[in-house]
């Protein structure tokens, strides 16, 4: 299945938006998986919006890959993964789960599915650094729990933006 001119823009706007988003958020907060809430909220919503079974998944994949080449994190060429994972999880999701982006609920439980994949990248990342398995774990499972938290809030928003776009006619109703 090939992509239209519009869902292709769709997505590479959508991976802009979540680096954009990544950008101003790179403030000291403190607080983290903070990101989070922006990668989730537009990787559903490419996923919601264009009918690929990859969309969200190509979008996690320019977004990885703009991260990469802009340098930002510290996880190097390992970034890429800490985006796609989640892209993938929220494909297998609207593929298993027919009118996911209809319900509240259902986007809450894919967004917190896509957001805990950060838990593998997190101690992949930590492990490569040389960190000690006891602080790599408890690091991993803050980071997580606020990836989750965070995650959660911007995929229970998702259904009420599909509404909206497919009442003012942006998008089909599929």
């Amino acid at each position: 299945m090939k992509l239209s001119l519009k869902d292709a823009l769709f997505l590479g706007f959508c991976a802009v938006f979540i680096l954009s988003a990544k950008a101003v958020l790179r403030l000291h907060l403190k607080i983290p998986g903070h990101s989070m809430f922006f990668t989730l909220f537009f990787l559903l919503i490419a996923r919601g919006c264009v009918q690929h079974r990859l969309a969200a998944s190509t979008s996690a994949l320019l977004a990885g890959v703009m991260a990469v080449i802009l340098g930002m994190g510290k996880g190097g060429p390992l970034i890429l993964v800490k985006f796609l994972i989640p892209g993938l999880v929220v494909d297998l999701m609207a593929g298993m789960i027919p009118g996911l982006f209809n319900s509240v609920l259902l986007c809450l439980i894919t967004a917190a599915a896509a957001a805990a994949t950060r838990f593998l990248s997190d101690c992949l990342v930590d492990y490569l650094a040389g960190m000690d398995m006891d602080i790599l774990l408890q690091h991993a499972m803050i980071k997580s729990a606020g990836n989750v938290l965070f995650g959660t809030a911007g995929g229970m928003l998702v259904p009420a933006v599909i509404r909206k776009l497919r009442a003012y006619g942006v998008i089909n109703g599929h």
